[in-house]
């Protein structure tokens, strides 16, 4: 029998469902390790020194739930061995996995009712009866539509013993889960379509890159490092500027063989929404995207469509030492996956109020962060890229006239160009160091009339900017001109 590939994220929680007899702890013990797995027979026989004592069930899935929570906290694959039939068993589950922000999936053991009685008499000493799994197999049925609905990432339907047999369990890491990737970097801040002050900033950090026809006549680039560096771009390729259709060929192509990463940003998640037919507004910098991307061919639009739906929210690279996050991540989000990570990572952290002109209130989560990893992201423009503790904003407003900045990675030294033309004009004045020091990501007058409100978003905690991230690192050195 040809072998079933069952993909399951590497950090996640795995709920196997279906009634006793189905096979689920066989399925366990041969796919994970014995500590990933939580049985819940296993938990009644700590109790109750018997696994089928249905008294000790209360007990004993108090005590899966608490272990459960304890292995997500510490980013652990988790396998929940119980029936898992009832909605309600489901529910309390789905919740610790939305809590930290683990992908959740769901394999179903959904046979004819012989199959499982037929197991059920071979389980010497443990038998449950015909009563038992035909209540359970009635409480699968009415909860097909609810798994249907439920908030699992992957489901597996497996409707013959032989699916599970000769099942092929596949661990996947997240997207955004690069730890093996070691560097040496070059971490580079929004580019906003500045195709000329790039392909500067990238031969300044020692890249050679070659401009060539391809047989159809579409322009083509390519990107290497003499000495292997690699460049990781902290999104928003896109908007703004007057050369984005080179920029995105440029970073494709570096993706494609190997040379770049690149995470999504709110302007290219716009612009991928606007490329599979969702209604955008075409504002804030798209105008010169859609433009632009009018002289180019369906096939090209197609191809941009199809990277962009590919790029991860975030990235975590060198064994966890190093975050890249268009917008920063706190350190609870780091390597995990779900619409609020997601959302954080683009969009940054808010007060969920907006401003006179309706732009979000972010807050400059970057001051409480006690994290190991040093976070690099942009998203808010700066005059000056500067630490506060273990993370720094690059993004110093390259597409308003200012400078496209670099960090080196593990060097931690500073690279950066002037804009050769303020392309567009910005929604705020870019921030200074001095605002930086404040709880709000706002220009400091701007923070000063919300403070003289007395709204609650003068709650949030205040540091210092420093010069380098508090470890025993090189300081952060600007090698700008």
């Amino acid at each position: 029998m040809r072998r079933r590939r069952l993909v399951i994220p590497a950090l996640s929680l795995l709920l196997l469902i279906g009634p006793s007899g189905a096979g689920k702890s066989t399925f366990a013990r041969t796919h994970f390790r014995p500590t990933e797995v939580l049985s819940s027979d296993t938990f009644r026989a700590m109790i109750a020194d018997d696994e089928a004592d249905q008294t000790a069930t209360r007990e004993a899935f108090e005590i899966l739930h608490r272990v459960a929570e304890a292995r997500l906290r510490r980013g652990r694959l988790t396998v929940i061995d119980a029936t898992n039939t009832r909605r309600e068993a489901r529910l309390p589950l789905l919740e610790l996995a939305r809590r930290y922000h683990v992908p959740c999936v769901a394999i179903i053991f959904d046979y004819p009712l012989e199959v499982y009685l037929a197991n059920d008499l071979q389980r010497v000493g443990r038998q449950v009866g015909r009563a038992v799994i035909e209540r359970q197999l009635a409480q699968l049925a009415a909860n097909r539509s609810a798994l249907l609905e439920e908030p699992f990432q992957r489901r597996y339907w497996i409707r013959k013993p032989e699916e599970a047999i000769h099942a092929l369990v596949v661990r996947r890491p997240l997207a955004c889960d690069r730890r093996w990737w070691h560097g040496p970097f070059d971490i580079i801040g929004d580019v906003h379509g500045c195709f000329d002050e790039l392909v500067e900033l990238v031969e300044r950090l020692g890249y050679r890159v070659a401009e060539r026809r391809s047989p159809s006549g579409e322009l083509e680039y390519a990107i290497a490092h003499p000495e292997g560096r690699r460049l990781l771009f902290i999104g928003d390729l896109v908007d703004r500027g007057p050369k984005i259709v080179p920029v995105l060929r440029l970073a494709m192509a570096a993706c494609a063989r190997g040379r770049a990463a690149i995470v999504l940003g709110n302007h290219d998640r716009k612009l991928l929404r606007y490329l599979t037919g969702h209604p955008v507004r075409i504002a804030h910098g798209l105008e010169a995207t859609v433009e632009q991307l009018e002289a180019e061919s369906e096939d090209f639009k197609a191809r941009v469509r199809r990277f962009l739906q590919r790029l991860p929210h975030h990235l975590v690279l060198d064994e966890g030492r190093l975050v890249v996050a268009h917008a920063g991540l706190p350190q609870e989000y780091h390597g995990r996956d779900s619409p609020v990570v997601r959302r954080i990572a683009l969009f940054g952290v808010t007060t969920g109020e907006v401003d006179e002109r309706g732009l979000p209130i972010r807050v400059n989560w970057a001051l409480a962060y006690r994290g190991r990893a040093i976070v690099v992201y942009g998203h808010t423009p700066v005059t000056e890229a500067v630490w506060i503790n273990r993370t720094i904003n690059i993004d110093t407003g390259c597409v308003f006239g200012n400078r496209l900045t670099a960090l080196r990675y593990p060097e931690l030294e500073l690279v950066s160009v002037a804009a050769r033309h303020a392309y567009a004009v910005p929604p705020r004045r870019l921030l200074t160091p001095e605002d930086l020091t404040q709880s709000l990501l706002l220009p400091r007058e701007e923070v000063e009339r919300i403070m003289a409100s007395e709204t609650p978003m003068n709650e949030w905690p205040t540091s210092t900017v420093t010069s380098a991230p508090e470890s025993g690192r090189p300081s952060a050195t600007s090698l700008g001109a």
